[in-house]
């Protein structure tokens, strides 16, 4: 087996997600004991009792689902069941993720890198107006067509047929609105604290790159695929430079899963809550094996 595991993203957090993984697994207990200090706050609370509208803000979500990614990955290589890990992808934040489990981070630098991340796209929400909305059923080049007309960004390609779009509200409704008359399948307004992956996150950008030129990157110990190209990403320089981009550009998760798959994945296992990755990867081939990993009863028997 040649095996790729998989990080979530924001939206896919939820009231309690980690409590078992805490309570049952002494390796992932110590991760999130140390995010509580390294943070300075407690993690552990907001993830494990809420409210969601806490859990919700970026600021808050992306260290949780780094912090329950890797813990996951924790409790797993502690029972004894991760054969050799040959690839890693994970979804806009869950490249973080995926890039400290391959190496490129120690736990507590990436938690801080992405920490970093959440608290400059939460700033830049509340600087702008941005909204978002999922198109369903249209081609990619389609898509871009309509980005083009509404002057607003693609800023998902997650599967065949599920876009996202994202921009100025008003602009990102204006689509919406129009859906029908366009021919469109199906638009679906998001709830969403911004617009996150378009050109209203280029404050974030800019304070991140001068934030991560003070982070040490090392060499990747397994291949690691961008979410701003769909392709393998090695050298440290290259790393940096792909985590700034990717605030701001399209995520090519279709792309990350076909790349892996072309190099040679034969099962995916998902560490995060909610199977969305999981479910993505079913719409975009249902040949692909995957295993969805997010609380301590999914550990295997041994």
């Amino acid at each position: 087996m040649s095996l790729a595991l998989l990080f979530a993203g924001q939206g896919a957090q939820k009231v309690g997600m980690g409590k078992s993984l805490y309570e049952g697994s002494a390796a992932a207990r110590a991760l999130y004991d140390e995010a509580d200090r390294v943070l300075g706050w407690s993690l552990t609370k907001i993830c494990f009792e809420g409210p969601d509208a806490e859990l919700t803000q970026t600021k808050v979500c992306q260290p949780a689902l780094y912090v329950h990614g890797l813990a996951m990955l924790a409790a797993l290589k502690e029972k004894g069941v991760v054969p050799a890990v040959s690839m890693a992808c994970g979804l806009s934040l869950g490249e973080v993720t995926a890039l400290t489990a391959a190496g490129v981070f120690d736990f507590s630098t990436g938690l801080k890198v992405v920490a970093e991340r959440g608290r400059l796209m939460q700033v830049a929400c509340e600087k702008s107006t941005g909204g978002m909305a999922a198109i369903i059923g249209e081609e990619r080049a389609r898509i871009q067509e309509l980005c083009a007309e509404f002057d607003i960004q693609a800023a998902n390609f997650n599967a065949p047929g599920q876009i996202i779009v994202s921009g100025e509200k008003a602009k990102v409704e204006a689509l919406v609105a129009a859906a029908k008359d366009k021919g469109l399948k199906r638009v679906i307004s998001l709830n969403v604290a911004g617009a996150y992956h378009s050109r209203l996150m280029e404050p974030a950008r800019e304070e991140f790159a001068r934030y991560l030129q003070g982070v040490t990157f090392l060499a990747p110990q397994f291949t690691v695929f961008t979410n701003t190209t769909g392709l393998a990403v090695s050298e440290p320089a290259q790393i940096r430079e792909a985590l700034v981009k990717q605030v701001v550009s399209s995520v090519l998760w279709e792309d990350c899963m076909r790349s892996a798959v072309a190099a040679g994945a034969t099962e995916f296992w998902e560490c995060g809550p909610g199977a969305v990755l999981a479910g993505l990867a079913k719409r975009t081939d249902k040949s692909w094996i995957v295993k969805s990993f997010a609380e301590f009863a999914d550990l295997p028997a041994t």
